[in-house]
């Protein structure tokens, strides 16, 4: 493992993120065949892998954007889920994957999953890059995942450290 110029160790790669997200993509290809999903992103966490995951899919589809908020400049949750932006476009009849960075205790998940599914689409999953199953809180399903991590505090690719970091390549964890 090696370091990040200024931060711990890299957790993943870039290559490695890469390779999963093609995997993760031929897995919705095949599960989407015939269909044009609707892929929203879950900002500000999930931009990065919203992207390179619409681009791999290769397939018809629409997006959008939502964002939550429950973290702050905190890197912990407060465990109250406050919308601060939501959909453009309505979910009725349509196939939605909610793309998320990171489900770490479950309650936004689990907040985001109930909002969405009164606005009766024709079927909700979940994609999210990474998961902490040790902090899980509220058990919440996802059908197409990344990556399992420790109880670790992660940034970079998407992932922020008090907003910052976002922009690296990598997924990396203070030290």
């Amino acid at each position: 493992m090696s370091l990040a110029p200024g931060n711990g160790p890299v957790q993943i790669s870039p290559e490695q993120l890469r390779a999963r997200i093609s995997e993760l993509a031929a897995r919705i290809r095949e599960d989407y065949a015939g269909k044009e999903p609707h892929l929203i992103c879950v900002l500000n966490g999930a931009f990065m892998f919203h992207t390179d995951l619409v681009r791999a899919l290769g397939m018809t589809c629409t997006i959008d954007f939502m964002q939550t908020s429950s973290y702050g400049n905190a890197k912990q949750s407060s465990g109250e889920v406050k919308l601060v932006k939501d959909l453009q476009f309505p979910l009725s009849d349509r196939h939605v994957i909610l793309v998320d960075d990171i489900v770490d205790t479950g309650i936004t998940m689990n907040y985001l999953l109930h909002y969405l599914q009164g606005r009766g689409p024709a079927s909700l999953k979940v994609a999210a890059l990474l998961s902490k199953p040790s902090r899980r809180k509220v058990e919440v399903p996802v059908e197409y995942l990344g990556f399992t991590i420790p109880d670790a505090f992660v940034y970079g690719y998407g992932l922020d450290r008090s907003q910052y970091d976002r922009n690296l390549p990598f997924i990396t964890s203070q030290e």
